[in-house]
């Protein structure tokens, strides 16, 4: 009840005030010049603390909402994930002249081996209609000494928990780019002192871009199983733009024949 008496307090007060500065927009053009700096200091002393609003709520409420885990699972799927670059915004959202190893939010991890790196990463809002993942994360590489570029998603512990030869490991990936390039993902799995990898090329040319990693055709000892990780591995990067609007893993038993 108290708190309900204070909203209505407030709205009167916000209607008087909003009632108060119409009244000084009518008037200003006829106001003396001493009543107009004075007017003119609380306006922008007002503007400033209205922008500060209006920038947090379009940033908080803006679709897809923050913290947004929806996406889309196969049926059977025991294990789904999204890291939290696309997820949830970042401390630091950008990065210029990227290191040969740079951690870029909890989980995720940008290797190179430029000599001179000329590599700009940014975490971007997603504000599209068909955007499902609150953030996208954006890729702008100019010249490319290098053999190698990728990106390196470290699964949670769950992604490990009961993991089977019967399991498919699904990637669904929404991407954009400037112009044309390859991008494979590697799935590696460390089950006691090896590390099985199966080796996906994604394609980019199909609607929906999505690979399957099936565990059959492994050979891991499902007893051992410690840690899974994927690398995204960009070739030929240079001179180009790369935004991954979303990235997604989810597991699913195969069905039984």
């Amino acid at each position: 009840m108290a708190k309900r008496r204070v909203s209505v307090i407030e709205g009167l007060l916000f209607r008087r005030g909003l009632r108060r500065w119409i009244a000084y927009g009518d008037k200003a053009g006829q106001a003396d010049v001493e009543t107009l700096s004075r007017l003119n200091q609380w306006a922008r002393a007002l503007r400033r603390n209205l922008d500060r609003v209006i920038h947090e709520a379009e940033f908080r409420l803006a679709l897809p909402l923050i913290g947004s885990n929806a996406m889309k699972k196969p049926l059977g799927t025991d294990w789904s994930w999204r890291p939290e670059l696309w997820k949830g915004p970042l401390s630091v959202p950008g990065m210029a002249s990227v290191p040969g190893r740079a951690p870029i939010g909890e989980g995720t991890t940008i290797f190179h081996d430029c000599r001179k790196s000329e590599l700009t990463v940014r975490q971007i809002r997603n504000t599209r209609e068909s955007d499902i993942a609150p953030f996208g994360f954006r890729m702008d590489m100019f010249r490319f000494d290098g053999s190698f570029l990728s990106l390196v998603l470290d699964l949670p512990e769950e992604a490990a928990r009961g993991l089977k030869l019967r399991h498919l490991i699904r990637l669904d990936v929404i991407v954009e780019m400037e112009k044309p390039l390859e991008i494979f993902a590697r799935l590696n799995i460390k089950h006691g002192p090896n590390v099985e990898q199966i080796v996906r090329e994604l394609p980019l040319a199909e609607e929906e871009v999505m690979v399957e990693f099936d565990l059959a055709y492994s050979k891991i000892n499902e007893k051992r199983v410690e840690k899974l990780w994927v690398d995204l591995i960009f070739e030929g990067p240079e001179m180009n733009q790369v935004i991954l609007r979303d990235v997604t893993l989810s597991r699913r038993p195969r069905a039984e024949l």
